[in-house]
């Protein structure tokens, strides 16, 4: 599972997508406040914050699209499955952290999208492994063990589980920091930079099922691949947590490392402008990043979406782009690129939601 670089998510939630895609303004829909009697936090002893017709491009990061109906932020992992044991079986959800991968579109999303950035935030070591004659890590009493788990739950971000990990002197977490994202988006992508993959240290999950219902599960459980993972008996489930394993190491040095890691995407990518990170997956032995570039397309816009100057296989919103001009500039390259070289790039960006 070793890669160059980090390339996103996958394309689309399937089964969030169909029910999201209809109308909004349908006369048959559902009214906002149809499921108050089971949404309601007053009402049920739900303790999280229910929203409704939220904007949903203050969370995500391409600041762009459109709104969802309701928008529910769990308090804890305890009230997230009392809301999930609650909801009707057919209400359409869809889990979102920092929103660094994903595209509404402009016509908006029915159902209810489930917040996990500042909610599921736990983080915590647990020791394990056989004992090491170096001595404790910084503000631990124990000895240091030669390996350690990491326990983090879904809304804990990639550069704060790293940093969490450098602190307790471990090594091959530091990679994390290079992901724009959290535990719960990395998880369902795989996600991974600089040659290192979220499965690669992984030695299993917590997740949540459509009913409320807790599991524990390991790899065998998926098939995972690049930017790719998929429950083997494809049901409905949310990561909502997991267990890290990493080495003994150096804490100065894992800082050193994330610090290095930090300038080297500061120097290499747009982030002074709202992106979604890399757009299109690498195909087989070769860089989405320079196709792009050798079709000419570095700065092509479309409204105030723009083929990044800086970095070919981004696409930044450069002043008010909307959701339609992002997908279009995707689309336009990717139809550009596949006439050129032959090849087809495949977003690694989430797309829901209807256009308007």
């Amino acid at each position: 599972m070793k890669t160059a670089e980090d390339r996103g998510q996958k394309t689309e939630d399937s089964g969030f997508v169909t029910a999201a895609r209809q109308p909004l303004n349908e006369s048959a829909a559902k009214p906002l406040n149809a499921l108050s009697s089971v949404l309601c936090p007053l009402s049920s002893g739900l303790r999280g914050t229910l929203r409704h017709d939220v904007d949903m491009r203050r969370h995500v990061s391409w600041r762009a699209g459109g709104r969802v109906e309701r928008m529910y932020q769990p308090a804890d992992l305890d009230d997230l499955v009392s809301f999930l044991q609650a909801l009707p079986a057919d209400e359409p959800l869809l889990a979102v952290g920092l929103g660094s991968n994903l595209l509404v579109r402009d016509g908006g999303l029915r159902g209810t999208v489930l917040l996990l950035h500042g909610a599921l935030g736990e983080l915590r070591i647990e020791a394990n492994g056989s004992v090491s004659p170096q001595g404790g890590g910084r503000g631990c009493e124990a000895t240091e063990v030669a390996t350690t788990t990491l326990y983090a739950q879904a809304g804990v971000p990639g550069a704060k589980l790293a940093r969490f990990a450098a602190l307790h002197d471990l090594s091959g977490a530091e990679f994390f920091a290079g992901i724009p994202g959290t535990v719960g988006g990395m998880l369902a992508m795989n996600a991974g930079c600089y040659g290192s993959e979220t499965w690669d240290m992984t030695t299993r999950v917590q997740v949540l099922d459509r009913h409320g219902v807790l599991h524990e599960r390991t790899a065998a459980d998926y098939a995972i691949g690049y930017r790719r993972v998929a429950l083997h008996k494809g049901q409905e489930e949310f990561f909502v947590g997991a267990w890290f394993r990493f080495s003994a190491g150096n804490g100065n040095a894992s800082r050193e490392a994330i610090k290095t890691l930090l300038n080297k995407r500061i120097a290499s990518q747009p982030l002074n402008l709202p992106n979604a990170g890399s757009v299109f997956r690498n195909p087989p032995d070769d860089y989405a990043a320079r196709l792009i570039e050798s079709c000419g397309l570095k700065g092509r816009q479309v409204g105030g979406a723009q083929v990044s100057p800086k970095h070919a296989n981004f696409i930044v919103n450069v002043g008010n782009a909307t959701a339609a001009d992002i997908e279009n500039l995707i689309n336009e390259v990717q139809a550009a690129v596949e006439k050129r070289t032959g090849i087809r790039l495949h977003p690694e960006v989430r797309i829901v939601g209807e256009a308007v």
